[in-house]
């Protein structure tokens, strides 16, 4: 379900406004699409972080704008890397009934067989969905899954009157051998080993012509003392 958010249409533009927005604890953000010129909005910035949160990363607001409602969906989140709070946000017009293509971000539950290593290959899936029904995410779980296990995306369980866009053969989970800390360690005594070889022979040549030099050095000095 859309959240209803409350917007005011701006008509100040550049960042003096974006900063004066902000300052009301307010969100700069503007609406694309359908053709349209874009629509320049300020939004309530508690109420919006709040419905961005619940929504995920495709997040589907209901704006109440000058008394007609706008379904937009969630495109691009600013987000201050600082302070951790949002600067901006641009939205894409949608109607209820109309398919999008989005990511949809992977989660993986559960806990995997003994000695396994669970890697998530890809984050994210690309779907075409109807705009009011855009899974927030896609659940895989790899309880008990054994070495080998292998996820795809022809794997994953599509809601009603969804598509999968991406290759059903794209590979989602592996789950792997876990390694061993004796495994880890002797590879890393074989890449030092490896590494050292040529550092180990340049270090004897050096040594080898300081000794040289050094006895040199030393014969003369005990030659002068003899004289």
């Amino acid at each position: 379900m859309a959240e209803k958010i409350t917007a005011e249409q701006r008509t100040e533009f550049g960042k003096g406004a974006a900063r004066r927005i902000r300052r009301e604890d307010k969100i700069p953000a503007v609406v694309y699409g359908h053709g349209s010129d874009p629509i320049h909005v300020t939004l309530p910035g508690h109420d919006t972080m709040m419905a961005l949160k619940h929504g995920g990363a495709n997040a589907l607001l209901d704006l109440q704008i000058d008394g007609t409602s706008q379904l937009a969906l969630t495109k691009q989140v600013q987000i201050d890397p600082i302070r951790r709070v949002i600067e901006h946000v641009d939205f894409v017009a949608v109607r209820r009934g109309e398919k999008v293509t989005v990511d949809v971000p992977i989660h993986v539950v559960g806990e995997a067989g003994p000695e396994t290593l669970v890697v998530t290959e890809n984050a994210t899936v690309q779907i075409e969905a109807e705009a009011t029904n855009i899974p927030e995410y896609f659940e895989v779980s790899v309880e008990g899954a054994e070495i080998g296990t292998l996820i795809h995306a022809s794997d994953l369980d599509m809601p009603s009157g969804s598509t999968l866009l991406a290759d059903p053969e794209l590979l989602i989970v592996n789950v792997t051998q876990q390694r061993s800390e004796e495994a880890l360690e002797a590879e890393l005594e074989e890449a030092e080993a490896e590494a050292g070889i040529e550092r180990d022979e340049a270090e004897a040549e050096t040594e080898a012509a300081e000794g040289a030099e050094g006895g040199d050095t030393e014969a003369a000095a005990e030659g002068d003392s003899g004289e």
